[in-house]
């Protein structure tokens, strides 16, 4: 296997509206700073993949339209997962590893606020028994939410906490889009959204794009950029239809945890894909993360859920944790599918 790396980061501030910029605009000073701080020159990327949706963005081959914010010279090789960001990255990295290409850049965006998410979602669902009633994915993670709560292995306090908790670790990222000082006792003295979910128990709806490059080995040393290494990754998938698993486990998490090596060494912060508060319980047990372990100090998709973008941006913001000096071995996670269905596990080092 090719040792690779996170040479660069970059990530636009999280909003619950742009309406002053357009996907290429929020897209182009975004690429370029990941590509200044890579140290790479853009004629040695040898490779573009974007992570996106053209349900998200109400029009058919978005994705084409944001190559223009990479510029028409120098000709790149390209290619497009409908799906968050991360899984173009795992599509880059796989691709280095045939020793095809040296580097890559991936990047990921969403305007989710220009339609109605919760429509868009639920036509992922399957076509004959689940899409037809207009179950929507909050309605999904209610029911999920509910098991755990009949089961005994939360409490509606327990919820509270992590959204008290995120909003706060959200005050110091600058880019993140809820942020403050919330009230446990207040947050439970709120209605239900939909039982037993309340309001903050849910993710904002977030426009906002991200950037990421990765290098073998070889491309990493002579970047000059400070390397973070991507020591293990791997995914897995469970079936489409909820009624078909346990939801209050995640199998594919725990899975993906074992192929990405989390247990073979100590974890110091982790960054998960939780955007419900009770998923990130479910998630800390699957993965095996430990009670000394810090659960999404940039606030998570709880502070901002650009959908597509939050699985690349929990990599990334893994990697800013490392670079900062708050952890040496750090995990990161992403997920898509309704309650959990897919996930992606990333274990990143220092030098």
């Amino acid at each position: 296997m090719r040792n690779v790396a996170i040479l660069s980061y970059a990530q636009t501030p999280y909003v619950r509206s742009e309406i002053r910029r357009n996907e290429v605009e929020m897209l182009m000073p975004t690429l370029a700073e990941a590509i200044e701080k890579s140290g790479l020159d853009r004629k040695e990327i040898g490779f573009t993949v974007s992570g996106s949706s053209d349900y998200i963005a109400g029009q058919a081959f978005s994705f084409v339209m944001a190559v223009d914010s990479l510029g028409a010279f120098p000709p790149i090789r390209e290619s497009h997962v409908e799906m968050d960001g991360a899984w173009a990255m795992y599509e880059a990295w796989v691709k280095i590893q045939t020793g095809e290409i040296d580097s890559a850049l991936c990047f990921s965006f969403s305007r989710s606020s220009m339609g109605t998410p919760a429509e868009v979602m639920t036509l992922q669902l399957d076509p004959y028994t689940l899409a037809p009633l207009g179950i929507d994915a909050i309605s999904l993670a209610a029911l999920q939410a509910r098991a755990l709560l009949d089961q005994g292995k939360v409490s509606e306090r327990d919820l509270a906490q992590i959204a008290a908790r995120s909003r706060r670790d959200a005050m110091s990222n600058p880019e993140a889009q809820l942020k403050g000082d919330f009230d446990v006792d207040a947050i439970l003295a709120e209605p239900t959204l939909v039982s037993p979910l309340r309001r903050h128990d849910c993710p904002p709806i977030s426009d906002g794009a991200a950037v990421i490059v990765i290098a073998a080995e070889e491309a990493a040393k002579k970047s000059g950029a400070q390397p973070v290494w991507i020591r293990g990754i791997d995914d897995r998938i469970e079936p489409q239809q909820p009624g078909f698993r346990d939801l209050t486990v995640s199998r594919s998490a725990q899975l993906a945890s074992q192929g990405a090596g989390v247990a073979d060494g100590a974890v110091d912060v982790a960054e998960l894909h939780a955007p419900f508060t009770h998923q990130e319980l479910i998630l800390r047990q699957a993965i095996g993360l430990g009670d000394d372990v810090r659960i999404n100090p940039s606030g998570g998709a709880l502070a901002a859920n650009a959908l597509l973008v939050a699985g690349l941006a929990r990599i990334g913001e893994a990697s800013r944790a490392i670079l900062r000096g708050d952890a040496r071995r750090a995990v990161a996670h992403a997920t898509q599918g309704p309650c959990l269905q897919h996930n992606l596990v990333c274990v990143l080092e220092g030098e």
